[in-house]
């Protein structure tokens, strides 16, 4: 009988023989330094049930993952206003170009290349104030883990991130010519910094990962997170925006929401039936997790999780 269970077990021993492995993030030096021979894989289902293997408890950094957080706080705080300056349209560019910027008047294509999250960090930093912010992101995420004290800001990721950050302050600068970014430069990208070097593992961003399986609720707590509309809203940017100029590869190739990070985290939902998240350090040309995405892949091969499938999903036997 095949099992969820047994399913991502064969995954893990698929990646951990797999010969191309992509290469790890360089340009900040603590993701320089990760093993490339990591990876790790957690599945949580609707009714609570977990599944993990590999390196699935080990802390990473979820780098641009995080973005998925810090525009669920900003829509939970501005609603539809928000969408005046920030888009929600695929870039089909790197994820920190600043091409696009000049051509639309220094409004960002989506919240999740690097221009469009520093303006929802400024979003966020004027509503709560530059520290403020990141307890207020702790607050918003530790409720959804069972181990919450363990969810944290490496600050000496942060600290490298803007020491290495010269493309993100340009961006962040050349939006203020344009009044796009209100507050000082200096706060908003300190913000930005530090949301990106939060920390978890695959087991506590599958658990974060929850609310946008279940439309908006804590399944922990049955309390409402975020409206459904706005959740949805969220899934529907994962999908066409959370890979940068690989989105549209990824939806091909699996088929679900989903937003990567430099430090090789995937986050991915299928909707009312699991949250998932993987990690493996080494990136493709497009900055997304080699084996991560490969392994994502065979999990809907197998389970028929696709969003685009056209008959019911039917649960394999777990």
């Amino acid at each position: 009988m095949t099992t969820l269970a047994s399913i991502i077990v064969s995954i893990a021993e698929e990646m951990r023989t797999a010969s191309e492995r992509g290469t790890v993030a360089s340009y900040i030096p603590p993701l320089a330094r990760v093993d490339l021979n990591r990876f790790g894989m957690a599945v949580v289902g609707m009714d609570g049930e977990t599944h993990t293997v590999g390196d699935a408890e080990v802390a990473f950094s979820v780098q641009s993952v995080s973005k998925v957080f810090s525009l669920s706080m900003a829509l939970n705080a501005m609603g539809d206003e928000l969408w005046g300056r920030v888009r929600q349209e695929p870039s089909g560019s790197a994820f920190n170009s600043i091409i696009q910027l000049e051509n639309e008047h220094g409004i960002p294509r989506n919240p999740f290349i690097n221009a469009g999250a520093i303006v929802i960090a400024d979003i966020l930093v004027s509503r709560y104030g530059r520290e403020n912010a990141q307890t207020r992101l702790l607050e918003f995420l530790r409720p959804l883990v069972s181990d919450p004290a363990s969810i944290d800001i490496d600050t000496d990721v942060a600290r490298q991130e803007r020491e290495t950050g010269f493309r993100n302050m340009a961006l962040a600068n050349y939006m203020r010519t344009f009044g796009n970014i209100r507050n000082v430069v200096e706060d908003t990208l300190d913000f930005y910094f530090h949301q990106c070097a939060l920390t978890m593992s695959c087991h506590q961003l599958a658990q974060v990962g929850t609310f946008l399986m279940t439309g908006g609720r804590n399944p922990l707590t049955g309390e409402r997170v975020m409206s459904e509309r706005n959740a949805q809203t969220i899934l529907a940017l994962m999908m066409m925006c959370g890979h940068y100029d690989g989105s549209g590869a990824f939806a091909i190739r699996v088929g679900l929401p989903g937003k990567s990070g430099v430090g090789g985290g995937i986050l991915a939902i299928a909707p009312g039936v699991a949250s998932i998240a993987v990690w493996s350090p080494g990136l493709n040309a497009q900055g997304n997790s080699l084996l991560g995405t490969r392994a994502l892949e065979r999990l809907v091969q197998h389970t028929g999780w696709s969003v685009f499938r056209a008959s019911p999903w039917v649960a394999n036997p777990v």
